[in-house]
């Protein structure tokens, strides 16, 4: 399971970004019961509802803090839960991970009588020019998402509208976008290993692409490329909530 290779010291980095948060919470609606697959640390758990959290991974777990909701080992695709047993549940960052994703989303459908799910749009080339790190010094990631469900899919699956989510400036959430605005974090090693892609595209890659940034940074070069960015207060970099 990957984050038992990579998730010693996820908490670093990731934690609940309050303005993503607030559009999370607003759409699990009036639910009083939610359950949160995939759910890490516990980033983005409501505190004012009654949360079972689902994480397959035991480095994962481990790291949830005192006080945190309970939290069940299992699968997205193999919920340990009768029907409709839950008002909502929500799935953040997580269906990436997931070997079936449609089975994990239905999955979701079957056991809350609403679905809340943040995920990215990645279905085309125009997502990977969209981002500096992608388009510069990351193309790997494009075989990485080749293959994927398309979101569209993915909201058909659950019968979910999508809505698009801004990225802050100041993204307090250290997920692989939320640095777009402060390039200088990507070289700082905590952050890369807060977030799974830096792993799967492996060392000689992320060496090549850390090393090249630096450059670009010291040289002035990224600023060129990218001054579009920097009077930004927030970007629309393919993240998108699904609501069911």
């Amino acid at each position: 399971m990957l984050y038992d290779t990579i998730g010693t010291g996820y908490a670093v980095t990731r934690r609940t970004e309050p303005r993503i948060a607030a559009q999370v919470w607003a759409a699990l609606g009036d639910a009083r019961t939610v359950l949160n697959v995939g759910a890490g640390t516990g980033s983005y758990e409501p505190p004012d509802r009654d949360v079972t959290a689902v994480e397959p991974s035991a480095v994962m777990r481990a790291q949830r803090p005192a006080g945190a909701a309970p939290c069940v080992a299992a699968s997205a695709e193999n919920l340990p839960f009768d029907d409709g047993t839950f008002d909502a549940a929500m799935a953040i960052s997580t269906i990436h991970h997931w070997p079936d994703p449609v089975a994990g989303l239905r999955e979701l459908r079957r056991v809350a009588r609403r679905v809340v799910v943040l995920t990215h749009h990645t279905d085309d080339a125009a997502w990977l020019h969209r981002f500096w790190l992608t388009r510069d010094y990351l193309p790997e990631v494009g075989g990485m998402i080749a293959g994927r469900p398309p979101v569209d899919r993915l909201a058909g699956a659950i019968g979910a509208r999508l809505e698009p989510v801004p990225i802050p400036w100041d993204c307090v959430d250290g997920f692989f976008e939320a640095h777009w605005r402060r390039p200088e974090a990507y070289l700082d090693e905590r952050v890369r290993r807060g977030v799974s892609v830096w792993a799967r595209v492996g060392p000689r890659a992320e060496r090549r692409a850390v090393d090249a940034l630096r450059d670009d940074l010291a040289s002035g070069r990224w600023a060129d490329r990218n001054r579009d960015l920097l009077d930004l207060d927030a970007a629309e970099l393919g993240l998108r909530l699904l609501v069911a």
